[in-house]
Formats: structure tokens, sequence, C-alpha cells
């Protein structure tokens, strides 16, 4: 990914915020207007930040997070289970930020392949040293930022259940529901689930 096509880099809302995101799909559920939801789930309070502008934020990020899910996709996130709504949460974060999606599949299910099944802080220094490289948006975050970023990717990832016990990469048990949604549209998404072929 070249600069031309930067990297999205605003993922550090703080964790996956499943009752949230099941609540803003819900708005949107009855209004089918997005912006409408933003408007409604700030008067709410949703995300229970006490700061108007964190919330604000957070609101905004998780509304672009759920607008790539599609129809089906959210009606599965509003009646599903909660490891059916961790699975669709990290769908949406593998589709709204290239580089947790890439992550996912070269760092994640690569070793996971070679049965390497560690996952620590310099596994994740080490990608984005190597993606800095080609990319100006990670060659140019400062070292406070991009501590932020990897503690909130390890977050999200254990909340999704890509990680497990230990900081550990086992095989996603993905919920058929989920993967008969992904074979359907785009197979090829699948990789974003450690171990799932």
């Amino acid at each position: 990914m070249s600069a031309k096509n930067p990297y999205r880099l605003s993922f550090s809302t703080g964790g996956l915020f499943a009752p949230a995101s099941v609540e803003l799909a819900s708005i949107y559920e009855d209004l089918g207007d997005w912006e409408a939801v933003k408007k409604i789930a700030g008067e709410r309070g949703l995300t229970g930040f006490q700061a108007k502008s964190s919330s604000t934020r957070t609101i905004r990020e998780l509304v672009t997070r759920l607008s790539f899910l599609n129809d089906d996709e959210r009606s599965l996130l509003l009646s599903g289970s909660s490891v059916e709504q961790s699975a669709l949460l990290w769908l949406a974060l593998c589709r709204t930020y290239p580089f947790i999606r890439e992550f996912s599949i070269e760092v994640l299910g690569e070793r996971l392949a070679h049965f390497r099944t560690d996952l620590n802080y310099e596994h994740f220094d080490a990608y984005v040293a190597s993606k800095s490289q080609w990319n100006e948006d990670l060659d140019d975050l400062s070292e406070t930022t991009l501590k932020k970023l990897r503690q909130i990717l390890f977050r999200y990832m254990r909340e999704a259940g890509v990680l497990v016990e230990g900081d550990r990469i086992a095989a996603y048990l993905l919920p058929s529901s989920v993967r008969a949604l992904l074979e359907q549209q785009d197979p090829t998404e699948l990789r974003f689930f450690p171990g799932v072929t």
C-alpha cells in the first residue's frame, strides 16, 4: 500500500464495543440512516464516555465499521450469539482498517500456518517497521501513537477471540452462520480469521 492509498489508522477507540455496536445496528434497522443513528446515539450517551468529544469520536468510528457490514450480516449481529457478534465485529474491523486486515492475514495467519502460535508486541513492531518502508502513514507515526495502536489492536484481538489466553493464536472457530455469509459473497475474507480456510 502506497501513500497514495493510505492506511486508515483511526482504530484507537478502545475496543469492539459489542453492546454499543449492536444497539447502533438496531437503531439503523429502524431508521436506515447512519447520520441519524449518530445523532440519536450521541443524545443517548451510548458509549458511556463522559466527554462529548470521546463519545462522538467513538460513535463515528463504530458507525463506520458497521457500515461495512451488509444487511444480512447486520441482521445476524442483532439476532446472533455473542460468538457470532464477535466474529462479525472482527470482520467489520478488517474491512474498515486495511492495516488490521493485513496484520491478520500476514502475521496471524502466517504464524499459525507455521505452528508459531505465540504473539507479542515485538511481532507488531517488526511488522510496522517492514510496512513503514513503503507507507508514509506508518513512517510518520510517533512512538506514542504506535504504542497506543499496538495496545488497542491486541485488545481487539483478545476481545474478538482471535488471540486466546496467553496471547496465543489458535485456529479460529468461525460460526457456521458467519462462514455461510462469507462463502456467499467473498470467500477470500475467511482469511481474516486465523486457521479458517
